[in-house]
């Protein structure tokens, strides 16, 4: 199962040559990210802030077929992947909406779980694994 995001490309998303900025795909994905949470009743401003579990971003990746412009509608297929206790990848696929089913873009983002303080690896919190669970 995936998860759907449709966004519209903003001009404070391209660079000069009127293109998306090759590090804006990764933001637009992290808002997917972000929203999929959401959809799954996580409370971002918890989530987010937590003094005892921390998930940030260890690897990312994008890869373009196409340049994608201001005014482009963009469906973000969002996949996460368990890889443990402590870890998961999510898989990216963008499209735009006037192409049709060929893909534009596609990243992907791994993420580890831990403590804040400590930096030490921990296991992903119940709520994660649900969320996880449900793709």
């Amino acid at each position: 199962m995936s998860f759907y995001y449709t966004r519209i490309v903003h001009f404070q998303d391209t660079d000069a040559a009127g293109v998306v900025y090759f590090v804006n795909v990764l933001a637009m994905c992290h808002e997917a990210y972000e929203a999929s949470l959401a959809a799954f009743n996580i409370n971002l401003k918890v989530f987010f802030s937590n003094q005892e579990i921390a998930i940030p971003v260890i690897h990312a990746n994008v890869d373009f077929r196409r340049p994608m412009f201001c005014g482009d509608e963009l469906t973000i297929e969002l996949i996460p992947k368990s890889l443990g206790d402590n870890e998961f990848e999510i898989a990216y696929q963008v499209f735009v909406k006037e192409i049709g089913e060929k893909w534009v873009a596609r990243a992907s983002t791994r993420h580890v779980c831990i403590h804040p303080q400590t930096r030490s690896r921990q296991k992903l919190s119940h709520e994660v694994k649900e969320w996880l669970l449900s793709f």
